[in-house]
């Protein structure tokens, strides 16, 4: 997922991937119920630095999160996965997880010099590469439907724009392991301490 905006696209296949968490003992069945050993593998594979964030989305890590979405370096964040991907509220059964590669803001006025309209979507601005810009003013926490994350889960094609408080709320309330996996006869690598310890309110942020 996120490997494809650090490094060429043919660089590293998934498969070696995850036969490198394989010899490693992070995973057994291809899970990863630990940030931290995700981060240690991007470091390894992908050649990134990968700063650890505990406390959730929101916060004083809030403007943290989105200045390094603006920044165009992308995020890892563990959340429970809907039927349609995207993010809801079981405990951590249906932990997953997902990249967040841009940021959609709600802003009150049309942004400084350095950005252009989109030509199809009125209203809708986007950076232009080739030019200085000061980053976009950041609503304020709670403002509804002001922030969306531009997101997709692992094994999707698609990406989506899930709003910034469901994922936030599902990111923290990775507590429990799922009661079909562990009854399910397969051998999973759980950190000490849980899904809570491994998964709850953390999250990864890539940079080359």
């Amino acid at each position: 997922m996120a490997g494809t905006l650090l490094v060429p696209p043919s660089g590293i296949p998934l498969e070696r991937l995850v036969q490198m968490a394989m010899e490693r003992g992070y995973t057994v069945q291809g899970e990863m119920f630990s940030v931290a050993d995700m981060g240690r593998l991007a470091e390894e594979a992908l050649g990134c630095q990968a700063e650890l964030l505990h406390g959730g989305l929101g916060g004083p890590n809030r403007e943290h999160v989105l200045q390094h979405l603006v920044a165009g370096h992308p995020l890892l964040i563990p959340y429970d996965e809907d039927f349609n991907h995207e993010p809801c509220q079981r405990k951590g059964h249906k932990a997953h997880w997902a990249v967040s590669t841009g940021v959609l803001l709600g802003v009150q006025g049309v942004p400084s010099p350095g950005y252009a309209e989109d030509p199809e979507l009125p209203g809708l601005f986007h950076p232009v590469p080739s030019m200085p810009h000061q980053p976009p003013s950041l609503p304020e926490e709670g403002s509804l439907g002001a922030v969306y994350l531009l997101s997709k889960q692992g094994k999707s094609w698609h990406y989506q724009l899930w709003d910034y408080d469901q994922v936030r709320d599902s990111n923290l309330q990775l507590t429990d392991f799922s009661p079909s996996r562990a009854a399910d006869g397969r051998t999973y690598v759980v950190p000490a301490g849980g899904v809570r310890a491994g998964l709850c309110g953390q999250v990864l942020l890539l940079r080359p």
